[in-house]
């Protein structure tokens, strides 16, 4: 047992049905990252480091990623997306050091929904350094501090779903049909959203690979356009999501 294979790991760290998890498993983990992690969480049992200092190690790497990415240029968007793809990583690999090892705690999952918050609150603020186009005070930087107020709430939203129903003595699972507004409008409004998935663009991932585009265009133009655009629609994304979020939850018999 102190020198798993692969193969044993995987079996361990990922059960049946990890990567169809609704709202918990991203499509890169999904489509790459989950085939790679076991190698990783591999190292961490053979070495003996328990989960949470990974996820300790999982939110450096996601704070890390948005100091980078406030420095400028090209190659500063290029390392934080790399960084962020080592926050991915970490993040895969936690549990499944955590599900092998017997070792899963309220602790483990408390932090790790911190180090999602730490990473996209992180990034924001980093783009909007960026956008300004140096450590200075201005509107650029107030921008990427309100989108990151925005994706903070949306997680805040998402969260406190749970924590009403735990205090209301209701199951913390949530059933799909549960899942759905009430009224057909805000229902197809719903499936609308999650079609076009634009609260993407302030979620890590996807918005440190969206920086990299801009640092690209920005480089070819000799200005910061792209990188100011790419923060407007950030502002953008994360207000309408606070709302839409917010409504869809009382809209819906999440509470009930």
């Amino acid at each position: 047992m102190s020198k798993p294979s692969v193969a044993e790991v995987r079996a361990g760290g990922q059960p049946p049905g990890i990567k169809e998890r609704r709202n918990e498993e991203h499509w890169a983990g999904r489509l790459y990252m989950r085939d790679i992690s076991p190698y990783v969480s591999m190292v961490f049992i053979r070495l003996g480091v328990p989960p949470n200092p990974i996820t300790y190690l999982m939110m450096g790497f996601g704070v890390l990623a948005g100091l980078v990415l406030a420095f400028g240029g090209l190659w500063s968007a290029v390392l934080a997306a790399v960084l962020v793809q080592i926050y991915l990583l970490l993040d895969c690999s936690d549990g499944e050091v955590a599900r092998f090892t017997g070792r899963t705690s309220v602790a483990g999952i408390y932090l790790d929904r911190i180090g999602h918050y730490l990473a996209e609150i992180a990034l924001l603020i980093g783009l909007g350094v960026r956008a300004q186009g140096g450590f200075e005070a201005g509107g650029w930087v107030i921008a990427g501090m309100a989108a990151a107020i925005g994706a903070a709430l949306i997680k805040v939203e998402t969260d406190n779903v749970v924590v009403a129903r735990a205090k209301a003595g209701l199951p913390e699972q949530v059933s799909e049909a549960a899942m759905q507004p009430r009224s057909a409008g805000l229902g197809l409004a719903r499936r609308v959203a999650a079609a076009l998935r634009f609260h993407r663009v302030i979620q890590a991932v996807e918005l440190s690979l969206l920086v990299v585009v801009v640092a690209v265009v920005d480089a070819v133009r000799g200005d910061l356009i792209a990188t100011q655009a790419l923060t407007v629609a950030c502002v953008a994304v994360a207000a309408l999501q606070t709302v839409l979020h917010l409504v869809s939850v009382l809209a819906s018999r999440r509470l009930h």
